[in-house]
């Protein structure tokens, strides 16, 4: 009895990180600009927050920056968004609460930060890291624009 339980748990599980959830996205000309890497306008910091990867395709999780809310992630998605220099707090939903990074955004420059996700105890987790810009561009140009709620201040 136990093993049936414990395999249709696991097929639930593996179900809910498998498929595939969607956000709304972006135009296809914004994702192509963004695509760029330009510098940002004057005076602000780029930052380009990404999940790459399918796993846990079936969970959306939101982002905030110092607790403005960005959007929600799916699979392959990023949001651009320009910030003013500084030190700023982005966070993202998790199991049990948020998980967060603080970026030191410097002026007329791009940041990267990679969203993914792990498995938890009842759903999957996400966790922040900022990643260099090589690694960063790399994982923005497999992923596509998701539509950003957050206004650029």
């Amino acid at each position: 009895m136990n093993k049936k339980i414990g395999l249709i748990l696991g097929v639930l599980i593996l179900a809910v990180l498998s498929g595939c959830a969607s956000v709304p996205m972006d135009t296809v000309e914004q994702d192509s600009i963004r695509k760029t890497f330009e510098t940002p306008s004057d005076g602000k910091a780029g930052i380009y927050i990404y999940r790459d990867g399918s796993f846990g395709g079936a969970l959306k999780k939101y982002i905030k920056i110092d607790g403005f809310p960005v959007g929600d992630t799916g699979p392959n998605t990023y949001f651009y968004v320009e910030v003013a220099p500084g030190s700023h707090k982005v966070s993202t939903q998790s199991e049990f609460g948020e998980n967060e990074v603080v970026l030191e955004a410097v002026a007329e420059q791009n940041h990267y930060i990679r969203q993914y996700i792990k498995m938890g105890l009842m759903v999957g987790g996400a966790e922040l890291k900022i990643v260099d810009s090589a690694k960063g561009q790399k994982g923005v140009l497999s992923c596509k624009l998701a539509r950003s709620n957050f206004e650029s201040w």
